[in-house]
């Protein structure tokens, strides 16, 4: 799942031509720590701070049973990405 939610943080920081490091200035955190959200790797990170990071890239997160299938509204948010 947080390979997913940075993949997600990467592909809109990227096409906002925002790099690492100014998203880590921009929320007081370490550029390392912002390339291992975006891998999966970190090895922790408060909801808290993950929610100001999407909040910042204009993100939500949502929750929803495992293993339903996007619904519509999900598939056509993909796509504007």
């Amino acid at each position: 799942m947080l390979l997913t939610i940075g993949q997600k943080i990467r592909q809109v920081r990227k096409s906002r031509n925002i790099s690492q490091a100014e998203l880590a200035h921009a929320m007081g955190m370490s550029r390392t720590t912002i390339g291992q959200i975006e891998n999966g790797t970190v090895q922790e990170i408060g909801v808290r701070k993950l929610i100001r990071l999407l909040e910042f890239l204009e993100l939500e997160l949502r929750v929803r049973p495992a293993g339903s299938p996007p619904t519509l509204e999900e598939l056509r948010e993909e796509e504007e990405f």
